[in-house]
Order: C-alpha cells, then sequence, then structure tokens
C-alpha cells in the first residue's frame, strides 16, 4: 500500500515540488504563507497563483501556517490576539486552497521547566485553540499542533485531550523530537498516536534543524519508516526537506503511488 505522501513547498521551491508531486502522484504542504512578509505583502496575487497551479495535484493539499514568534500560550492577552489574527488570516487562506490540514506550532517555552507555567499553559492553549477548530470543522479543515522546543510528548498531548476537538489534532516533528526532546521517538508516537495526522520528516545532523534529506543525518529512515508505518491510523507523511533534490532522493525511500524513474 502506497504511504500518504506531501512535499514540503517553501515560496522558493514551489514550482520544482509542485512539478515532483505530479511526477509522483503525491501531495504538497504549501509553506510560503507560514511568513509574515507573505501575509503582510501581495498574498492575494500569490493566493491566485497558487489556485491555479494546484488545480492538477494528485494528492494531499496541506498548508503550513505562521509560526514565527506565534506564541498562542502566552499568559497576555494582546500577545494572543497578534497570533490569533495570524491565525485566522492563515486559515482563510487554507480554506481558498482546499486543504484538509494547516500546521501550526505550539512553540511551549521548553526552558521553564516549572509545573505552573506548564499547567496555565495547557489551559491557555485550550482556550485559544478550541474555537479555532470549530472554525475550521466548519471548512472542513483540521488544526494539527506541531512539536517544536517540547521536551516530551505529553506537553501537547494534555492540550489535545483537555480540548477533545476532533479538528484539533497533531503534527509530529520527527527531527524536532530527535534534537529537543528528553524522550525517544517510540514515546512520541505512543503518546500522540490517538491525535497524529501529519508527520514531518526530515534529517539533521544532531545540533540544529536543518531540514536534510533521508540519507544525510542522524536519523536512520530505514528503522524510523517502519515505526511510523505501524501505527494505527496512517498519518500523512510530509517531507519537509529544504532541497527538492534531497527531497527526491528521499522519495526512494517510500511507497510511491507511481514509480521513481531511475537517475542515470
Amino acid at each position: 500500500m502506497a504511504d500518504r505522501i506531501l512535499l514540503g513547498a517553501s515560496l522558493h521551491t514551489f514550482d520544482r515540488c509542485l512539478k515532483l508531486a505530479c511526477q509522483y502522484g503525491v501531495g504538497l504542504e504549501m509553506q510560503a504563507f507560514a511568513y509574515p512578509d507573505v501575509l503582510d505583502g501581495d498574498w492575494e496575487a500569490l493566493l491566485d497563483h497558487y489556485q491555479r497551479a494546484i488545480t492538477a495535484l494528485p494528492g494531499e493539499r496541506a498548508m503550513h501556517g505562521p509560526f514565527i514568534d506565534m506564541a498562542s500560550g502566552s499568559p497576555d492577552p494582546l500577545i494572543r490576539a497578534v497570533v490569533r489574527k495570524r491565525a485566522t488570516h492563515a486559515l482563510e487562506i487554507a480554506a481558498r486552497l482546499a486543504v484538509k490540514t494547516i500546521i501550526f506550532h505550539a512553540n511551549f517555552i521548553a526552558n521553564i521547566r516549572s509545573d505552573a507555567y506548564r499547567q496555565e499553559w495547557i489551559a491557555i492553549e485550550v482556550e485559544f485553540w478550541t474555537p479555532l477548530a470549530e472554525r475550521a470543522a466548519s471548512l472542513g479543515i483540521t488544526l494539527a499542533l506541531e512539536n517544536m522546543w517540547e521536551f516530551d510528548p505529553h506537553i501537547i498531548g494534555d492540550v489535545l485531550h483537555h480540548a477533545n476537538q476532533p479538528n484539533l489534532r497533531a503534527c509530529l516533528d520527527v527531527g524536532h523530537a530527535t534534537l529537543f526532546s528528553d524522550v525517544p521517538l517510540e514515546s512520541w508516537l505512543e503518546t500522540l498516536s490517538p491525535y497524529l495526522v501529519h508527520l514531518h520528516l526530515n534529517n539533521n545532523l544532531g545540533v540544529i534543524d536543518e531540514h536534510r534529506g533521508f540519507d544525510d543525518g542522524v536519523l536512520d529512515y530505514k528503522q524510523v519508516l517502519p515505526l511510523l508505518r505501524s501505527l494505527p491510523s496512517q498519518p500523512a507523511f510530509s517531507l519537509e526537506i529544504g532541497d527538492p533534490d534531497a527531497i527526491r532522493r528521499s522519495l526512494r525511500y517510500l511507497q510511491l503511488p507511481l514509480p521513481i524513474e531511475p537517475s542515470f
């Protein structure tokens, strides 16, 4: 059975990733609208271009929402108001692109290890994301909270458990979990399994988040992929890799709807 595959496409790699997606029968995660310069620029023209370009896309559509400094769990209501404005704008764009999933970072401040901060943050997150998840549901979209600095999976898992919203789910970034976590990948999969709808897959050298190809880093994807495929409900595999050539090499690890052409 083929994996559910999407290619992470930035503003600068969109055309090449779309060509690859059409060539191999897979989907696309559009990431240009995650950035403030795009959202404050001529985003309507870019959206119009994307709408026309993805008409023939054979696979699923997803979108990465704004993430830079987006502290949705801040105790400051003015900060949350800015994040809500950005998230709402992104959700409207996602609806016009007919995406299935939009990904947002949870952005827990991992250096604050006090239980008081953690519990307050979880409560604020539940209050923040619940109405947005309800709005997403009305548009046929699922919100997926992604781990970044979180050091254990229960931080996001507790938000999803207490919110209890069917359209508020999880995106597990395997590279982030490897770099910043106190627990192994297996613990992330076990904890978030009931909520996982999306995965960000890439590699790194074990120091910083680099978005390298599957064959270029400390993660052994020949061991990782069987773990991911054993999940009870198969999430989408989104290749969040910066170089389209590295994406193409990484596709060889996956079960594709269409065969990869031989390289000479």
